[in-house]
């Protein structure tokens, strides 16, 4: 994901903060805010996830027209293709990947006014040994969100993991 403009607003993060859940007053009474420690607005912990709606190419964002990931009569819209032995690259098709592990480090609170930049960098990849499918292939990645300024504001590492082969549901 390389988000270039994510303008937060207040609206954002109250929106946010309801979607999940969160009913902390911090997040939208502007009085309790300034009485509070910090002294303004902030948003809540995973906020910085929503620039992903900011990103025109990110995968799980719908696009008009075309499948996507939670549309259609199926878990997904998205057509899987077939990957038999030999298939694919690495010799034996990926089979299923999932999202592992996401860790935040905050430098400072997001707060309305703030406009973020979001770039992805590589992290560290490595492998283990599956007892059904075959090698778990790890792959981290680095997401650094800035404000207007250029300065960090949180560094997000997120960890996915792929099996070299189907789960054989026989074993």
């Amino acid at each position: 994901m390389a988000v270039e403009k994510f303008p937060v607003e207040a609206s954002h993060i109250l929106m946010f903060a309801r979607s999940v859940g969160d009913e902390n007053p911090i997040y939208s009474d502007e009085a309790h805010a300034a009485a509070s420690e910090v002294g303004k607005i902030i948003a809540p912990p995973t906020f910085a996830q929503a620039s992903a709606q900011f990103d025109p190419d990110y995968f799980l964002r719908p696009k008009p027209g075309k499948p996507w990931f939670g549309s259609g009569g199926e878990p997904t819209g998205i057509k899987r293709e077939s990957s038999g032995s030999g298939s694919g690259s690495g010799g034996g098709g990926i089979a299923a990947g999932l999202h592992a592990e996401q860790h935040f480090e905050y430098h400072r609170h997001i707060s309305p006014g703030d406009v973020l930049t979001a770039e992805v960098k590589p992290g560290k990849t490595w492998e283990k040994e599956g007892k059904r499918s075959g090698k778990l292939i790890f792959n981290e990645t680095i997401t650094e969100y800035r404000d207007q300024n250029g300065d960090l504001v949180i560094t997000a590492r997120g960890v996915g993991v792929r099996t070299e082969r189907p789960v054989d549901a026989g074993q």
